[in-house]
């Protein structure tokens, strides 16, 4: 069986705007990347389990793509033209291991036998994961050729999904590049993570103490603005079958960036850290990217400062705060967040 598709088999649309389907389009990262291509020109369809109840400047198209057949899969992007692809779809918080592995690999396999089915097979970008290198020791920058040793189920189903792209595209069987990405602020942070909870805690009850897990680790934040603009010289790159880390390029204080974040929020915030009971230590403690690939290959570096970043995110907070009931705010801030999650 095979699709018919716009998309040709040559590099004659690198460098131009043309047709992209997102997957994963009403997700924090997948927002941003949506608006990044429809920026720059680019025919964009986003694509969503559900479809958001406010109108989008793009098209959208409500799809499971976790549970998707191939054949649906192939069908939808041939139908919308697709002439690049970005899997910016996944699971990373409140689901279990299994739940994971669905998203984060088993969707990628979907993906690839759905492109395997058009005669024109569209560029794909997959976003990976700075937690598919594992823990390194403090002072080393992260670079693309150091071994991947995950040690969480997000890590290693993230590095599944990503090895299966390289491995098609080594076998002959799709283009593309894999993005692998650090910790993404910016407005819209996920609630769940520690940057998101934080600037919730600090938009709704600033006066009640948050009570968190030792802030010992530094970690490598990137602006989620600055993340979209790099999808979108990906895809315009001739480049394949790479892995390109996507990241400030410095390690910041966890510690420091918390108490940055009620600064620059006006707020007395007090901050409780204490082990969690039953808890483990963060699977890693030092994350800083070498960026220098992105730089040579995609021509992409990071523009927001960390402040701009966390600025952004407390703008939003305060938004969404201001759209939910009193009730169901204060519902997250008693948590305990552990450090070990800044995805």
């Amino acid at each position: 069986m095979s699709v018919s598709s716009s998309r040709t088999t040559g590099d004659e649309h690198v460098g131009q705007a043309g047709s992209v389907v997102v997957l994963g389009a009403t997700g924090f990262v997948g927002r941003h990347v949506c608006e990044a291509f429809e920026a720059a020109g680019w025919t964009v369809t986003g694509v969503a389990r559900s479809t958001p109840s406010t109108p989008t400047p793009y098209a959208m198209e409500g799809l499971d793509v976790v549970g998707a057949e191939p054949g649906r899969i192939a069908e939808l992007l041939a139908r919308r033209g697709a002439e690049v692809v970005v899997n910016a779809a996944g699971a990373a918080w409140q689901v279990t291991e299994e739940e994971m592995a669905r998203a984060n690999t088993d969707l990628v396999h979907r993906l690839l036998a759905g492109l395997a089915l058009l005669d024109g097979r569209p560029r794909l970008i997959q976003l990976g994961s700075v937690h598919e290198y594992g823990p390194v020791p403090n002072r080393t920058a992260i670079t693309e050729d150091l071994p991947t040793a995950p040690v969480t189920p997000y890590g290693r189903s993230k590095l599944a999904g990503g090895r299966a792209l390289l491995d098609a595209i080594a076998a002959g069987g799709a283009t593309g590049l894999v993005l692998r990405l650090s910790n993404v602020s910016g407005p819209g942070t996920h609630r769940a993570s520690l940057l998101g909870l934080v600037a919730h805690h600090l938009a709704t009850s600033a006066s009640q103490p948050l009570r968190l897990a030792p802030l010992l680790a530094h970690r490598d934040f990137v602006d989620v603005r600055d993340v979209a603009e790099s999808v979108l010289a990906a895809a315009r790159s001739d480049a394949s079958g790479r892995v390109v880390n996507i990241g400030a390029g410095q390690a910041t204080s966890v510690r420091v960036l918390v108490a940055r974040l009620s600064e620059l929020a006006g707020a007395t915030a007090e901050i409780i850290e204490a082990p969690v009971q039953g808890g483990r230590p963060p699977e890693t403690e030092y994350q800083r990217m070498d960026i220098g690939l992105a730089g040579a290959l995609l021509g992409w570096a990071p523009r927001r400062s960390l402040d701009d970043s966390l600025r952004d995110l407390l703008v939003h907070a305060r938004a969404a705060a201001d759209r939910e009931p009193l009730s169901s705010a204060l519902q997250v801030t008693p948590t305990t967040m552990t450090t070990s999650g800044h995805r």
